[in-house]
């Protein structure tokens, strides 16, 4: 008999949001005429951009008539080329065509990416963040046992509290590896200029790695903040950026996304030698990935052309205008709530003390509206609710004013 990986066995329950899916369809089966609306998982709700579907056809017309086999693994040039034009050199920074490899999603990448880090690596996460930055860790062995609130033993956590604006700074200790995601999912608080320069700082006198999220990058309003970590000195030496175009231009479904890792960044060896980490991940990604397929590489690079950008942008502005009916809308009625200004995340705080879970109940069965508990996100999650503003702006309307009355005050 085989054995198992016994760090699986540590893990905490399921994953977040397939409980969040059985527990809704349970109530679906006991309600099947409930209207429920779903404002949980950040998944877009508007169709793929007309230039990106013409570029799609145009892709499959290409495809019909000659042949596109495997792709370049770390993408086309014609997607690499538009990506460091637009996302990077636009905000004065320059990023080489091999320090970006094109992948299937982000968090595919930020699972991942612990795999070129040695085992006995320790890791900082903030606090609510992302499940998959801690769980993969989890399941690497970098950990001990959860204790009775969810953390686990080796983890260094920083709380993202109310009095530090959701954006905790760097750890007073040394550690090897730190995520950070900015704007912050689940939160919807954004770091500042000065925020990231303190996190560059700590990592260089640390010999540290961050490994920066920015998913949400579109959804930044102020152009005065910080888009990339790269806009910050330093930080080519000690930072790992992830990108996606699932938020920003509707590709849940359809799975394109970036990381960027420039040559300076490294780790070091047993023998104390440094090894590049830009070598490193390139050489697991030629070994377990063949790259995103042509169709959808296409599509991408038609994000960035004029008629994408517009309508792509066009999509996140209907987004941001639903997170500002809901942060407006439950704030007036008593709610405390924080987020959705550069980000499509609410991030509330439970009424009546409730838990996160017990609010989600409640909220289903009084409502009938889906929502995050914000304890699937950590242990200071606890108390805190996520609403997602991916929905139509019917449904938000119709959503706060059920939230209102059955919990307003």
């Amino acid at each position: 008999m085989a054995d198992i990986n016994q760090n699986f066995l540590k893990l905490q329950a399921g994953y977040l949001f397939p409980e969040i899916g059985r527990r809704v369809a349970a109530f679906q089966a006991k309600h099947p005429d409930a209207p429920i609306i779903k404002l949980g998982i950040g998944d877009v709700t508007k169709p793929l951009a007309p230039a990106i579907v013409e570029a799609m056809h145009q892709a499959v017309d290409e495809m019909g008539a000659e042949a596109h086999g495997y792709g370049p693994e770390n993408g086309y040039a014609f997607l690499t080329d538009a990506i460091r034009e637009h996302d990077y050199k636009a905000r004065g920074v320059e990023i080489a065509p091999d320090e970006i490899f094109v992948s299937d999603g982000s968090k595919q990448d930020s699972g991942n990416i612990q795999e070129i880090f040695g085992t006995g690596c320790q890791v900082s996460v903030t606090d609510p963040s992302y499940p998959v930055y801690v769980d993969t860790n989890v399941m690497a062995g970098r950990t001990g046992d959860a204790d009775e609130e969810g953390r686990y033993e080796g983890i260094v956590y920083l709380p993202a509290s109310e009095e530090n604006g959701f954006m905790p700074n760097p750890p007073d200790q040394r550690v090897d590896m730190a995520y950070l995601c900015s704007p912050n999912n689940p939160t919807g608080a954004v770091a500042t200029r000065e925020n990231l320069r303190q996190w560059v700082k700590w990592a260089r006198s640390n010999d540290a790695i961050l490994i920066f999220d920015a998913a949400y990058d579109a959804f930044i309003q102020n152009p005065d903040l910080p888009r990339s970590i790269f806009e910050i000195d330093g930080a080519r030496e000690c930072a790992i950026e992830m990108r996606s175009f699932s938020k920003r231009a509707g590709f849940t479904g359809t799975r394109c996304a970036y990381t960027v890792i420039p040559k300076e960044v490294s780790g070091r060896a047993a023998d104390g030698e440094r090894v590049s980490l830009n070598a490193l991940w390139g050489r697991r990604h030629a070994t377990k990935f063949n790259s995103v397929p042509y169709v959808i590489q296409k599509a991408a690079a038609a994000v960035f052309s004029p008629d994408g950008a517009a309508q792509t942008a066009a999509q996140v502005a209907d987004y941001m205008q639903n997170a500002k009916l809901i942060r407006e809308g439950l704030g007036a009625a008593g709610f405390s709530v924080f987020g959705g200004e550069h980000a499509p995340y609410i991030w509330m705080r439970t009424p009546n003390d409730l838990s996160s879970w017990d609010f989600f109940d409640q909220l289903l069965e009084r409502a009938h509206v889906v929502g995050t508990p914000g304890s699937g996100f950590g242990p200071s999650g606890e108390g805190y609710f996520r609403i997602s503003a991916f929905n139509s702006q019917e449904n938000v309307e119709d959503a706060i004013e059920r939230i209102r009355n059955g919990f307003g005050e």
